[in-house]
């Protein structure tokens, strides 16, 4: 009986040193396992850090992220009387997703520099993709108030079918990856908050206020209406205004347009993997 009882008390023992003993899992499969867990807690971490803390402790930050890309809306719907208050919406959907993908640059660059946060998860098992997921995540829930807002307006004022729904999330989608791409890149080279800032109201302006997201490219001259197009937003205000109906594209226009938002995406993507300096040097 003794003996069964310092057998049991060994086997506990065991287990507690390695839970992966408790089940049937081999220790080489109870391994990959943890590190999932592991990369899913880092992933959640970043969006406590970056989003949820801030919302809870300064609510009034949210009045921010409302009131961008409603503002716009607002202008367009009394210069225009109403007319273009479809497309405007739309655009305050793109602007949105473009917005917080950018305001993932200086979020990215105040924790790297005022509080080292960036050298911390280089040194820890954390991936870059990782970090970066977790912290774009972040921004997307960030943005929820006025994503919902958007979205409420959308219900009531766009008419997409079960497709063109999902086509307008495609759209959204790729930008979101462009702008956090773009904005990944700036961050890990950019050594000061202010020059941060200075980075992404630029770029922010460039992108999602120059060019024709709030309104049709129509309205713009044809002599300029070639600059437009060197914007990436360009050819998703086209695309999301084809969808709902404001303007109709060629199925060639079209095709061009998604085959161009693709390819700056994927081209953005893969410099911010190559070029983004995650380690310091």
């Amino acid at each position: 009986m003794e003996e069964e009882i310092g057998k049991n008390d060994n086997q506990e023992e065991e287990e507690e040193a390695d839970p992966s003993k408790k089940t049937s899992i081999s220790h080489d499969e109870y391994i990959p396992m943890l590190q999932h867990r592991n990369r899913f807690s880092q992933y959640i971490a970043a969006i406590f850090v970056n989003a949820l803390f801030e919302m809870r402790n300064y609510p009034v930050v949210l009045v921010n992220t409302v009131l961008s890309p409603l503002s716009l809306l607002v202008l367009i719907e009394f210069v225009s009387r109403g007319a273009l208050l479809g497309v405007a919406i739309e655009g305050g959907f793109i602007m949105s997703m473009f917005s917080a993908g950018m305001s993932l640059q200086t979020d990215l660059s105040h924790l790297k520099n005022d509080f080292k946060l960036q050298d911390m998860v280089v040194s820890s098992p954390t991936s870059w993709r990782v970090y970066l997921a977790g912290m774009a995540t972040s921004e997307l829930v960030y943005s929820l108030p006025a994503l919902i807002v958007l979205g409420v307006l959308a219900s009531y004022f766009l008419h997409l079918s079960a497709f063109g729904i999902l086509e307008f999330l495609a759209i959204l989608l790729m930008m979101f990856i462009a702008s956090i791409a773009v904005g990944y890149t700036f961050a890990t080279f950019s050594s000061d908050i202010v020059q941060s800032f200075a980075f992404s109201r630029l770029l922010s302006t460039l992108f999602s206020t120059i060019p024709p997201v709030y309104y049709p490219i129509t309205y713009i001259p044809y002599p300029f209406r070639y600059l437009a197009y060197l914007s990436p937003t360009t050819y998703a205000a086209e695309l999301a205004q084809n969808v709902a109906g404001f303007i109709s594209l060629s199925f060639e226009t079209a095709t061009i347009d998604w085959i161009v938002l693709i390819s700056v995406t994927v081209a953005l993507f893969l410099i911010a993997s190559r070029k983004a300096r995650w380690r310091e040097v």
